[in-house]
């Protein structure tokens, strides 16, 4: 008797004979340089930038897979960060995150319909069609 394997809601986030490129984006250093390590153990290339501005910079020279981002951080926030990017690259994907409850609301009408807004209380959940669904 066989058991077949069962269907699961988690979609891979990876792509055939190709480093995926992440770049994680948080004014607290330690979380930034934190995820960024755990990523690169995992397989991926992984770069840390520490507020929005840095990291539209360095998303306009490495032009990473993922944008991995605090939403409430100076010089430049998260949302906006985000915008500006999907302004430049129609195709990125971006998953912005905040501790703080209020944020989602403020933020979601800004921001473009491929960017993800999580709340990270009291347990996040990413919808699998992020994964699967080609950004317009």
């Amino acid at each position: 008797m066989s058991h077949s394997p069962e269907k699961s809601n988690v979609v891979p986030f990876a792509m055939p004979d190709k480093k995926l490129q992440v770049l994680v984006v948080d004014d607290e250093k330690s979380i930034a340089d934190t995820l960024a390590l755990i990523l690169r153990a995992k397989g991926y290339k992984a770069a840390s930038a520490y507020d929005g501005a840095a990291g539209l910079a360095l998303y306009r020279r490495m032009v990473p897979d993922l944008v991995i981002s605090d939403v409430v951080m100076p010089q430049m926030n998260g949302v906006d960060m985000a915008i500006a990017i999907r302004r430049e690259f129609l195709r990125s994907r971006i998953l912005l995150f905040s501790g703080q409850q209020t944020v989602r609301k403020k933020c979601s009408s800004r921001a473009a319909p491929s960017v993800l807004i999580l709340n990270l209380s009291p347990s996040p959940s990413i919808p699998s069609s992020f994964w699967t669904k080609s950004p317009s």
